[in-house]
């Protein structure tokens, strides 16, 4: 039984009195109608209506629960309308994760998206590890696709440009390295991420290049590192949009730029495909058709293009299996994804 077409049906029944008038505004038969309330009734196990030829009344228990169905009937109303209001329109809060390289140049951006939605609302959480959305409520995250859960979502967005810097104030005591291998006789500052840790990766005029860096400092915070390189203790692998201030301003420089160093893929990942709320894929959108854009710098600050972007490679072995054409939601496309 439909409790709430049940319950629907009897406070019509007892508004109107009658059952067949009822039948014909729900477009059945008198019998179904009948057949509801005796449902009804079998559901709570109490008589509900007192029914002659002439009239019908409501029982001391029809009365009672006469109430209790105008007033949920009432509230399921409000919260469709609600609800139903954000289902189909960008409004309400999106809880959007990133890390920390993407998360600090995306501040800028977000902006621009916020003054076209203005009932959109988004919190953005910048950290350097996104690995636990549903445990983070994150409606969103952007990461570099390294997701535990290969059960999340995730769409391709582009590539974060890492560049190698040190303080001028660490290279007016030691020689500025001109190729990877000499890094192995500098302080570098090592970072907690499998894939920098004390291995870097360049690809530079010979081909790849890889070089076992070390130092007595280490942390898990972008930031941090970004903090030590500016301090001149040693030299640091960072995103470009995190430093591209810092080296424009002779804050830091750039060391050995004929090497690129291995950059990392960007991804956006959610936890499911299904009901994917409107006002999540409005953001979603935003960030694939910034990223796509030719000439947008997404992640960087206004007037820094030349650094960082360009589309991602391959998605990573654990989320291959749930990638989705970034294609299909495209502003003007979304049509072709259909609720997620």
């Amino acid at each position: 039984m439909d409790l709430f077409s049940a319950l629907n049906v009897f406070v019509r029944v007892v508004e109107t009195g009658s059952f067949s008038r009822v039948a014909r505004e729900k477009g059945s038969s008198t019998s179904v109608v009948t057949r509801q309330i005796a449902q009804l009734e079998r559901h709570f196990g109490v008589r509900l209506l007192h029914r002659t030829t002439r009239r019908l009344s409501l029982t001391d228990d029809g009365q009672t629960l006469i109430g209790h169905a105008n007033r949920l009937l009432e509230e399921r109303a409000a919260m469709e309308k609600v609800l139903g209001k954000h289902r189909r329109s960008s409004s309400g809060l999106v809880r959007l994760g990133a890390i920390m390289g993407a998360g600090l140049g995306l501040a800028t951006r977000l902006p621009q998206l916020l003054d076209r939605h203005a009932s959109l609302s988004i919190e953005l959480m910048v950290c350097d590890h996104v690995s636990e959305l549903v445990e983070s409520r994150l409606d969103l995250a952007l990461c570099d696709g390294d997701i535990a859960d290969s059960s999340f979502i995730a769409r391709q967005i582009a590539k974060l440009d890492y560049v190698v810097v040190a303080a001028p104030s660490y290279l007016q005591r030691h020689s500025e390295p001109s190729a990877p291998v000499e890094l192995e006789r500098h302080i570098c500052i090592l970072q907690d991420r499998k894939d920098r840790r004390r291995t870097w990766q360049f690809n530079g005029p010979l081909g790849p290049a890889s070089v076992v860096v070390s130092g007595q400092l280490s942390t898990n915070n972008e930031r941090a590192a970004l903090v030590m390189a500016r301090s001149g203790y040693g030299i640091a692998c960072l995103p470009d949009v995190q430093v591209c201030d810092d080296i424009r301003d002779r804050r830091l420089v750039r060391l050995m730029p004929e090497y690129e160093a291995k950059p990392s893929a960007l991804y956006a990942v959610y936890p499911s495909r299904r009901q994917l709320a409107p006002r999540t894929r409005t953001v979603l959108e935003f960030l694939l058709h910034q990223g796509q854009s030719k000439g947008s710098a997404l992640l960087q600050d206004d007037g820094t293009a030349d650094h960082g972007l360009s589309l991602a490679p391959a998605l990573p072995p654990s989320l291959l299996h749930n990638i989705v054409p970034t294609v299909a939601i495209l502003p003007g496309a979304s049509a072709a994804t259909g609720s997620r």
